[in-house]
């Protein structure tokens, strides 16, 4: 009862995150269950079958508050779902000892990249309303469905800072269609897993406690999105991965580092995420000083922001 609890708050927790940058509820849920000793396979399959639930609903709460592109929906979700079924049935074809070091690499690169995305460049937003193409937004979903399911995370943190990076749709929207379209790649690489390993290795109880927290949290987030700043957050999360998955790797076969070498490590990566949040933070507070704030949401920003070359 009390892993039930636990994982139910990290759900909750996770998808506050997810719901308000755009990423880190796989990641984050992941490798919580990878510390627990989850087989690589089975994790990601627990995750992204409660995903499907909370990718629903914070879909349709993005969509209430506004924060909907359905055509980057569209031509992002379905290469993704394409990439993601593949990326399940590749996963669930390795051994449990080869695929868990495996996964906590792409976690720890993943983590790398948020903290320092957002730490160093921020957000731009210079180049709002340029169009959108098809060839970028349809490579783009497939590589990150893949890399969401062979990783049990990594939809959000390849596809949201992409869009994002090109300053060409306003960030609530970007992370609105980006957590929409998820539900695409939750459907396909739960039924990759289900045809790569089948419904007795995935913990229906434990995706369900990952569902009813994130579904709590959905619709909060897709309101806190418009109030956070994302800057600080990507650091914060960022650094939450990059540690655990640390921790991982050092204590896989793969480099089974004594525990001076890995308390040692650990207190670096501390150290630098500190660095990193405080910076984002200052970061933050000076460019709202330097820049008017805006009363309320850019009313259409973004609206026609696709194009279909």
């Amino acid at each position: 009862m009390r892993s039930l609890l636990l994982l139910a708050l990290v759900g909750l927790g996770a998808q506050l995150v997810d719901g308000s940058l755009g990423m880190a509820y796989g990641v984050t849920s992941t490798t919580l269950l990878l510390a627990l000793n989850t087989g690589a396979a089975s994790a990601s399959a627990t995750v992204h079958l409660a995903e499907i639930g909370t990718t629903l609903v914070s879909g349709a709460a993005h969509w209430r508050f506004g924060n909907v592109d359905w055509t980057v929906v569209r031509r992002v979700g379905v290469p993704g779902a394409v990439g993601a079924f593949a990326g399940a049935t590749f996963l669930s074809s390795l051994s449990t000892e080869t695929a868990a070091p495996i996964m906590s690499l792409i976690l720890f690169t993943l983590g790398l990249y948020v903290l320092i995305r957002f730490t160093v460049a921020g957000l731009p937003r210079d180049r709002v309303g340029l169009p959108l193409r098809k060839r970028f937004l349809g490579p783009l979903g497939l590589v990150a469905g893949f890399v969401d399911a062979t990783g049990g995370g990594g939809w959000g943190p390849v596809g949201t800072p992409a869009i994002l990076a090109s300053g060409r749709l306003e960030p609530r929207r970007v992370i609105g269609s980006i957590d929409t379209s998820e539900f695409l790649v939750a459907v396909a690489a739960s039924l990759g897993f289900l045809v790569g390993i089948g419904s007795a290795n995935i913990n229906f109880a434990w995706a369900g406690a990952l569902l009813l927290g994130g579904m709590i949290a959905a619709p909060i987030a897709a309101w806190l999105v418009r109030l956070v700043p994302p800057r600080v957050l990507g650091s914060a999360v960022g650094g939450v991965i990059v540690l655990t998955n640390t921790r991982t790797l050092l204590r896989s076969d793969w480099i089974g580092a004594p525990d001076a070498v890995r308390y040692g490590c650990y207190l670096i990566v501390v150290v630098l995420w500190v660095a990193a949040v405080s910076w984002s933070l200052r970061r933050h507070l000076a460019d709202r000083q330097a820049t008017p704030v805006a009363v309320g949401p850019e009313a259409g920003a973004g609206e026609h922001a696709t194009t279909s070359s």
